[in-house]
């Protein structure tokens, strides 16, 4: 976004700014998220010390709701007649901007909010939120928009003061909005709501909790990769849950990252292992088994329900002329076991030499592969499990160093876990499996020259 001056609404010196006047939504689909943050037009005056928003006309246009919003903020002083004619090429933007077809009605009859509040509201408002939810979420953009607009020495006396609204309902927010800046290159944005993110987690009783619970997960997860280096048994394993069996995060997270070695011969080892025990030891062990069959069932039917889900939502885009647009705006409901169910649809049409299906797939891929969550690199997943022979893997890996970060290593190991649970795909978890471990090598071996 190129630079723009303006005057510091205190002081009337000139500060160079990222501006932002048009929230268009068919234009950017995370407009309305950048909007209702209250973490855009912010500026810091080198002249007075101020830091706020910047006071500048603003159009927001949600074509799906059919609203087209004004608002200009008052404290500027502009007549009426000049606000028309600053606002007016805003709007013929939004009408050129879509097709003859999309046009209506509403878009000639734009409405005028007097405040910014009044235009938050608004916006919320079309979402079906209720005036008691509307206070409540209002509240929670407020809290952001004040710390957004205090020093960071500052934000831990704000945040004390606002403790009962820190709750797991303002981190998704934030959390929402933080991605929304980064995906729609607010880079400012995104670091000014992180900044944000880490006062609040560090200065609240909620947020020590969230930062504990991710020390847990951190730690089980790490151990889980610890042994997995070394070759994961059932046995080991069963030590590594039996050991985390008091810390319900670890728990839950070795269970749900190693769900597929929790199998038949997994449960058959465990109840061998209680009729060794005795007293106490065997109490333990036996609720310990009953917990995790419980929580295997629930991953399953989870699973299940989001292959369903994920399914649905391919074969609608696969009907859609525009595929890649179609993708895009799908984007919020893809996870890993949509990529998973798309990888398995792939392999399928190949098989089939179905090309007309093959082609209209890979459209979907290749969309997501641009604007991935970091790892889920699809083709080069692809590639290795096509490979012939670990000669042949090894060389993919050569050609595709780079592509190997922490974060693909992260997800070919989840995709192995939820492929290893499911029926009727063991040959394909066991060549993943074999690329896991062989890319872990790799990867270990590369470090290691690096370092030394």
């Amino acid at each position: 976004m190129a630079k723009t001056t303006i005057s510091c609404p205190q002081c009337n010196q000139p500060v160079a700014a990222d501006i932002t006047r048009l929230f268009d939504v068919a234009e950017e689909p995370q407009a309305k998220q950048i909007l209702l943050s209250g973490a855009y037009n912010l500026i810091q005056c080198p002249t007075c010390g101020y830091r706020g928003q910047a006071p500048t006309p603003i159009v927001y246009h949600d074509p799906e709701k059919q609203l087209l919003l004004t608002f200009f903020p008052p404290e500027l002083n502009v007549p009426v007649n000049q606000q028309e004619q600053m606002i007016g090429p805003m709007i013929k933007r939004v009408m050129d901007n879509l097709p003859q077809e999309q046009r209506r009605a509403y878009l000639f009859k734009p409405e005028t909010m007097l405040t910014r509040q009044r235009l938050v509201e608004r916006i919320l408002e079309e979402d079906g939120i209720t005036p008691d939810m509307l206070k409540a979420q209002q509240d929670r953009l407020n809290l952001l928009q004040r710390l957004a607009s205090t020093t960071p020495d500052a934000r831990a006396e704000v945040i004390k003061q606002e403790s009962e609204l820190v709750d797991e309902q303002l981190l998704m927010i934030l959390q929402r909005l933080i991605q929304s800046a980064a995906a729609s290159g607010e880079e400012e944005s995104a670091e000014v709501l992180s900044g944000l993110q880490q006062a609040i987690l560090e200065n609240t009783e909620f947020g020590q909790e969230i930062l504990q619970q991710a020390q847990d997960q951190q730690a089980a997860m790490q151990a889980l990769e610890e042994a997995s280096k070394k070759g994961l048994t059932r046995q080991s394993l069963l030590d590594l849950i039996i050991n985390a069996a008091d810390n319900e995060v670890q728990l839950a997270t070795l269970v749900s990252l190693a769900r597929g070695g929790l199998d038949y011969g997994f449960f058959q080892m465990m109840s061998e292992r209680i009729q060794r025990a005795s007293g106490e030891e065997q109490a333990k062990l036996t609720e310990l088994r009953e917990k995790l069959l419980e929580m295997t069932h629930e991953i399953d039917e989870a699973i299940k329900e989001q292959e369903t889900l994920a399914n649905q939502l391919l074969d609608k885009l696969l009907e859609r002329e525009d595929i890649e647009e179609a993708t895009m705006q799908a984007l919020p409901g893809i996870n890993e076991i949509f990529l998973e169910v798309l990888r398995s649809r792939i392999q399928k049409a190949r098989k089939a030499e179905d090309e007309s299906q093959l082609n209209k797939l890979q459209k979907v891929a290749s969309t997501i592969q641009k604007v991935s969550a970091p790892g889920a690199n699809i083709d080069l997943i692809e590639a290795l499990i096509q490979a012939e022979d670990e000669a042949a893997i090894n060389t993919i890996l050569e050609e595709n160093q780079d592509e190997l970060t922490d974060e693909f290593m992260q997800f070919l190991m989840n995709l192995l876990s939820q492929t290893q649970q499911q029926e009727g795909r063991e040959a394909t978890a066991e060549k993943l499996q074999k690329v896991y471990r062989q890319a872990l090598r790799f990867s270990m071996k590369r470090n290691l020259e690096t370092e030394s």
